[in-house]
């Protein structure tokens, strides 16, 4: 008869994790928006891609991923002789979810003259289909390098496309995505939090919508955003994306006030991601221990997502995890 061990608690929990991250040669990565008790117990915490390709350097045998599956997928797409564990597999996203891949083909069909410009927010399967894959972070550097006259489908977040767009007096065919955390935010409610602190800088993610985007001071990926509260002259700061990125900044700048802009209900709360808040501690324990759920992807179907990886970082390697968006209205040197 098999014993069933109770779930430890407490420090408990942590210092098994801890047992369990040396007993299997593992590497715990956590995303910004993941909850703090997990960034703070991470090997590394940052941007999806950075992450992946930091435990790609380690000569950990696990992945722990706290994070969604998309990411978790990029990390077996770059590492494939380590085993990936995701906490939740339920962990998804409203970005994959809103372009599944027999739809993007068939969308790629009707317009062969387009390259594929493609978010990483999405699936292996969308990965493969695509030409080059680009980050928050990546995006502007390598639209730069991409000519005027060539068309281009970009997906799947219509947000950070039209504002490509806008920015680079592109016309890039639109994938009709959105990131339901970064479309919940209420510009109403914005203009009422800068009215309380005219002096405040808004910092923004590219995933928000134009009415929030026009509002920023700032606009970029996590980690440009990070960089930015650290250096931003100011003592208050309204941030516009999945307030657990707050965390980050807290602990840097404790002398700071950091303020998540809020949804439609005037507080932050609806703009937690609810695919990042099922990883926990405990499920994050239950992975380490039975190396399960696991992340497996054939390998025909990696090495075709790869090619669309490897080309984003050949043409803009230097741009993971720094953040390039930059300023609003400032043109790329």
């Amino acid at each position: 008869m098999s014993v069933i061990t109770p779930m430890p608690t407490g420090t408990d929990l942590r210092a098994e994790i801890d047992r369990l991250r040396k007993e299997r040669n593992a590497v715990i990565l956590a995303h910004y928006y993941q909850k703090p008790e997990l960034q703070d117990l991470a090997d590394f915490v940052g941007d999806s891609l950075e992450l992946s390709r930091k435990a790609a350097d380690t000569d950990a045998e696990v992945i722990a991923f706290c994070g969604v599956k998309f990411m978790a997928e990029t990390a077996k797409i770059l590492s494939p002789e380590k085993i990936v564990v995701l906490p939740d597999l339920e962990a998804g996203c409203s970005l994959e979810d809103s372009c599944p891949p027999e739809k993007f083909a068939a969308f790629r069909a009707q317009h062969p003259d387009h390259i594929a410009l493609t978010y990483i927010n999405c699936s292996t399967e969308v990965k493969a289909l695509s030409d080059i894959i680009v980050t928050s972070s990546s995006a502007e550097t390598i639209l730069s390098q991409i000519p005027k006259d060539q068309p281009v489908i970009f997906g799947p977040d219509r947000h950070l496309g039209g504002y490509l767009n806008r920015k680079f007096g592109r016309e890039m065919l639109l994938w009709p995505g959105v990131c339901i955390v970064h479309e919940a935010f209420s510009e109403r409610e914005l203009l009422k939090l800068k009215e309380q602190h005219p002096n405040a800088p808004v910092a923004a993610h590219p995933e928000c919508p134009p009415h929030i985007v026009d509002h920023a001071d700032i606009v970029g990926s996590t980690s440009a955003i990070l960089q930015y509260a650290k250096t931003f002259a100011g003592d208050t700061l309204i941030v516009a994306t999945e307030p657990h990125i707050i965390h980050q900044m807290e602990k840097a700048l404790p002398e700071k006030t950091f303020i998540g802009a809020p949804g439609a209900d005037g507080n932050c709360n609806c703009n937690i991601c609810p695919y990042m808040a099922l990883n926990n501690l405990e499920k994050l324990y239950l992975c380490l221990r039975d190396l399960t759920p696991r992340v497996e992807i054939r390998e025909d179907l990696r090495v075709q997502a790869k090619r669309s990886l490897d080309r984003m970082l050949d043409m803009a390697s230097g741009t993971i995890g720094l953040g390039d968006l930059g300023r609003v209205g400032v043109p790329l040197p």
